[in-house]
């Protein structure tokens, strides 16, 4: 005869089920928050971006038509930055990337900078922030990926992994030209 104390215990729910929702929990604040972060950030046509960078070249982002383009503003004094520059290095080499150094110092100082940290990729100095403003970047790092065309296809406020930009130059480098209505994907 039953024990009429004795209570099923109630099902649980297997592990996976609560990992798995505590990960889209985690992913859905993760992408909110670069969403709130990226807002500002330009859209659509790429802004002009012309200068002289550290080792005396003249660098116009109008140079590169015909292939994605990396577009990285960092700051020297940006730790978050640090860890990123040797993925920025790496793409550098066999991808066009112009970065732009946001308030850090004179183009000796950012030189002194490029060489203890063993970096090689072109940098235009941004000493007011001007070239900053154009383009909405408010914080840094922030990083555009442009298409052959010159729109703008990918931007993203903080830390960017390595592979995860080279993938989005290889979207960038598979896209249909975007139209200039076309909003930008952040």
């Amino acid at each position: 005869m039953p024990d009429p104390n004795d209570h099923p215990s109630p099902a649980r729910k297997p592990r996976w089920r609560r990992w798995a929702l505590d990960l889209a929990l985690i992913a859905l604040i993760v992408g909110g928050v670069q969403w709130w972060k990226a807002r500002p950030l330009v859209s659509g046509e790429a802004p002009p971006l012309a200068g002289v960078s550290l080792s005396g070249a003249a660098v116009a982002l109008g140079d590169y038509r015909g292939q994605p383009v990396l577009v990285h503003f960092w700051a020297s004094w940006c730790p978050v930055c640090t860890l990123m520059d040797g993925a920025i290095d790496a793409i550098a080499k066999d991808h066009p990337v112009i970065t732009v150094a946001l308030q850090s110092g004179s183009p000796g100082e950012l030189r002194d900078v490029m060489r203890a940290a063993g970096q090689d990729f072109p940098v235009l100095p941004d000493p007011d922030g001007e070239i900053a403003r154009r383009w909405g970047v408010a914080g840094v790092p922030t990083t555009f990926v442009l298409d052959a065309a010159g729109q703008i296809r990918y931007s993203t406020v903080g830390a960017s992994s390595g592979p995860g930009l080279r993938a989005r130059l290889w979207m960038a480098d598979q896209a249909e030209p975007a139209s200039p209505t076309t909003k930008n994907a952040h």
